[in-house]
């Protein structure tokens, strides 16, 4: 189950969302390599937790060496990993005047160049799909305020929580408690 929290637009934000509450996830954990290769020992498997650490090790680095010679790299039901680039708007592959040509690397352009390097940023980008690419995630996701926001919910509304109250809440009762409005 994903925890939910309120987070508020600070009332001096310039923008429309001024004052506005969304909702945000409240993480339980960060799992590294280790925690992850002992949660997938605990699943019944033939394999020791220090064999799927090194697997997952060796999965790492194997797909940067792959993202970073040009390929993506497709983990069924996870997701595509490949890499991207923000680029410089260039005016021209060559400036005559400063006999400077368009170059594939990394870098800035300087006030009033026409040419130079090509890309600003790489970055990782990892795409979902499978089971997890959004609409699949939306069948099986269950959500629920935490326990601070049930309490704030609560406070609001000027009684106690019941601890019943879930995300969004019902969509056939848009007075359920949860003390929201259903859009």
């Amino acid at each position: 189950m994903i925890e939910l929290y309120l987070s508020k637009v600070t009332e001096n934000s310039e923008s429309e969302q001024a004052g506005k509450l969304y909702a945000r996830v409240s993480y339980k954990q960060a799992m590294d390599i280790h925690d992850m290769a002992h949660h997938m020992a605990e699943h019944n498997t033939a394999f020791s937790e220090g064999l799927i650490v090194g697997v997952l090790t060796d999965f790492v680095k194997c797909t940067r060496e792959m993202v970073l010679s040009g390929n993506t790299v497709k983990v069924g039901n996870l997701a595509i990993f490949k890499a991207t680039v923000e680029a410089n708007a260039l005016d021209t592959l060559y400036d005559a005047e400063q006999d400077k040509v368009a170059s594939a690397t990394i870098g800035t352009l300087a006030e009033g160049q026409k040419t130079g390097p090509a890309v600003r940023v790489v970055k990782l980008l990892a795409q979902s799909t499978g089971d997890f690419t959004r609409e699949e995630l939306k069948k099986d996701v269950k959500l629920a305020w935490s326990d601070k926001t049930k309490a704030e919910i609560a406070a609001a509304k000027g009684g106690s929580s019941t601890g019943s109250e879930t995300a969004g809440g019902d969509p056939q009762n848009p007075d359920d408690g949860d003390g929201l409005d259903q859009d």
